[in-house]
């Protein structure tokens, strides 16, 4: 995601068929700090569709590692956290989003990920 200068939603689904996921208002990326603005939202689900936007509490949105991806933060816990292969995760409460677990059991394997870019486009001139 190198190139890619917009938002990004990334969609999972487990190998339990629960889907979930987060929006970014930045693309993933490593980073030293963390990034993103308020913007940034989880959603899962299950069991009916929930949105968890920005608590206003911490700015923990997004932080990319070499081995990991992380989303939300504070209490210890991640609200959204990825391996380096994007093939296991796990969710718990935190304070950036002040979300519930976005499956019924916080561990995870990854079925099928997808990652959704957005692209602006002025409106032609008339």
């Amino acid at each position: 995601m190198a190139s890619i200068d917009s938002p990004v939603l990334l969609a999972i689904k487990d190998m339990d068929n629960q889907v979930f996921g987060a929006f970014s208002s930045h693309p993933f990326r490593v980073s030293e700090c963390c990034y993103g603005t308020g913007e940034t939202f989880l959603y899962t689900f299950s069991p009916h569709f929930s949105i968890f936007r920005w608590s206003g509490e911490n700015c923990y949105f997004v932080k990319g590692f070499l081995d990991s991806l992380q989303m939300g933060g504070g209490g210890g816990r991640f609200g959204l956290w990825l391996d380096a292969d994007l093939h296991q995760g796990s969710s718990f409460s935190c304070h950036t989003f002040h979300n519930v677990p976005l499956l019924p059991h916080h561990d995870f394997t990854v079925q099928e990920l997808e990652v959704w870019t957005f692209e602006y486009s002025k409106p032609a001139l008339v």
